[in-house]
């Protein structure tokens, strides 16, 4: 009698497992913010983001400034523009890089000085193709102000 009703538990919890929706793995490499000097209001943070299945970045927090939005700066001819954006697509597989010249996040309002040698948290907020959401915290160092571009970091602050 126990051994049909235990049976039928598994299987039940088997199917509950299986129902639970696979959330994306989304890697983290070299992420760094650029330090600032005094009563400067905003950084970009920089980073490479590589998604294990189509995703998107939609948002990213960090208790260090106001507010922190996804920037693109794109050349239309001699005119540099730059701007938030709604989300950053995350192709399954491609490394998408966050730098000075394209897709970055921007630290806006900032509510302290940041210095070379701190780390600043990021909460980076990935939507997977099925609209399921994650948030990567991570620990991102501050960079001086005459750290170059992304690709002069290879093999530090790795996650």
């Amino acid at each position: 009698m126990l051994m049909p009703i235990l049976r039928k538990s598994l299987a039940i919890l088997a199917l509950c497992g299986a129902a639970l929706p696979a959330l994306a793995q989304t890697t983290v490499g070299e992420p760094w913010v650029r330090a600032t000097v005094a009563n400067q209001q905003a950084s970009g943070a920089f980073m490479t983001l590589t998604a294990d299945s189509d995703s998107k970045l939609v948002a990213v927090q960090s208790p260090v400034a106001k507010d922190v939005q996804i920037h693109e700066m794109s050349m239309n001819g001699d005119v540099m523009k730059m701007g938030p954006v709604q989300s950053l697509d995350l192709p399954a597989g491609k490394p998408v890089v966050l730098d000075a010249n394209g897709y970055h996040v921007m630290l806006m309002g900032l509510n302290q000085q940041l210095k070379e040698g701190q780390q600043v948290p990021l909460t980076l907020v990935i939507e997977d193709a099925q609209g399921n959401k994650e948030n990567l915290e991570i620990q991102a160092p501050v960079r001086s102000l005459t750290s170059g571009g992304h690709e002069m970091h290879h093999g530090k602050g790795h996650m």
